[in-house]
């Protein structure tokens, strides 16, 4: 009988009770968001315009990031704040912002410079459920131009997003935008399977006990460069060597994009993170299958005569970083 209660129509209508909740707590959150960047970026704007002075609108901005920063942690740097200021100038009308949009969706549609435009990636998304990474495709494929094009034929438009799912509510959750506004930490449980998770703590362990310099940084190291979220799987520093050193761990084939995400990475600690007297960063990707395992160096381009003759005197060679990896991937699928 009980069995047959879990089969029936009266399950399926409690499900349909607590999805419905989940989504509207979703909603809620996102929307809470876009409302108090809204009103954050109008009240920049009010008070910038209030002094005509150019100098005094970025100090303004600095200052704000500043305390906010110390208040409420990450999320609030100039970039953001000027996003927010971006905000209020491209929807000034608050009974238009949307419920089903999210900031990053947001983010993206601010990147378009016709008005009409905007407003028909807005109307798509929320008639279509977009999610953000089907939202950018739609805009940078041009959608709109190319349903003008097309004399209103919107196969153009349904075309791109055939290749991914709709977005889900319980994704919203894991919006960095979201964690930083709630103010969470993003942990490594929602990017890492047991397979990485694994690789990953042999890994940092392995590289601190070789006694070499490496000094613990961050775990899935979170970057926000140009609106696009990234996570360094270990961040360390050599205190020897002085550099920062970055290692990425993939679990599939290695690719030319992972090549250039990492050149990515270290561009972005070399122009961002680097001090006086710091060296350039190292970026190391460790790709491993089943049946064998690849190390690939990266560093600032020009600066091939400094890797070959200092830091590998101190970095692991690429034979004890395939081999230890390797061990440890035997070792996690047979205890599986």
């Amino acid at each position: 009988m009980a069995n047959e209660m879990l089969n029936s129509e009266f399950y399926s209508n409690i499900k349909e009770i607590l999805e419905t909740a989940r989504k509207k707590a979703y909603a809620a959150i996102n929307f809470a968001m876009v409302e108090a960047y809204w009103e954050i970026g109008k009240r920049i704007v009010e008070m910038q315009d209030g002094n005509k002075n150019a100098e005094y609108g970025k100090k303004l901005i600095k200052e704000i990031s500043k305390k906010l920063t110390i208040d409420y942690g990450k999320g609030f740097d100039e970039t953001n704040l000027r996003k927010m200021r971006q905000f209020y100038l491209c929807f000034k009308k608050r009974d238009a912002l949307r419920l089903e949009l999210s900031w990053t969706h947001y983010r993206l549609i601010m990147k378009v410079e016709n008005e009409n435009a905007r407003l028909f990636y807005m109307e798509e998304a929320i008639k279509s459920n977009w999610s953000t990474r089907q939202l950018a495709r739609q805009i940078n494929t041009f959608s709109y131009e190319r349903l003008l094009a097309s004399k209103g034929n919107y196969d153009v438009v349904a075309d791109t997003t055939k290749k991914e799912t709709t977005m889900k509510p319980k994704d919203v959750i894991k919006d960095p935008y979201v964690l930083e506004f709630l103010g969470i930490n993003d942990t490594s449980n929602f990017y890492e399977s047991d397979l990485e998770q694994g690789l990953i703590n042999r890994l940092q362990k392995f590289l601190l006990e070789l006694g070499r310099g490496f000094s613990f940084i961050a775990r899935q190291q979170h970057l926000n460069i140009e609106g696009r979220h990234f996570y360094i799987d270990l961040v360390f520093y050599h205190y020897i060597l002085k550099c920062f050193v970055l290692l990425d761990l993939k679990t599939g084939d290695l690719t030319h994009q992972d090549i250039g995400q990492m050149q990515m990475y270290v561009n972005y600690y070399t122009k961002e993170k680097m001090l006086a007297g710091d060296n350039p960063p190292i970026g190391i990707i460790l790709c491993s299958d089943k049946s064998d395992a690849l190390v690939k160096y990266t560093i600032p381009e020009g600066y091939n005569q400094i890797f070959t003759s200092k830091y590998m005197l101190y970095i692991p060679t690429e034979e004890e970083l395939r081999k230890e990896i390797l061990l440890e991937r035997e070792y996690l699928e047979n205890k599986n």
